[in-house]
């Protein structure tokens, strides 16, 4: 089921820009702030992820690590 939101206290101008791309797109201003939150956060990483590349950090620490660039032209040498 989909959730309602409320933004208060928001720039004047903020709202005008908000006004603005969402006429160039075609949209209510309310689809468009939607449209944005959704793109800015499909883009986060996920939490469980997140955790994951913590613990690898964890376990990786104070070991030296190659460069990639450094793979890339080993790689590059072998063929």
């Amino acid at each position: 089921m989909a959730k309602s939101l409320i933004v208060r206290n928001v720039d004047e101008e903020l709202v005008r820009r908000l006004k603005m791309r969402a006429a160039r797109h075609n949209r209510s201003a309310e689809a468009e702030h939607r449209e944005i939150l959704r793109q800015v956060l499909s883009g986060e990483p996920d939490d469980a992820f997140a955790e994951v590349a913590a613990r690898l950090r964890e376990l990786t620490r104070g070991r030296e690590h190659t460069p990639s660039e450094q793979l890339q032209r080993e790689s590059r040498d072998e063929r």
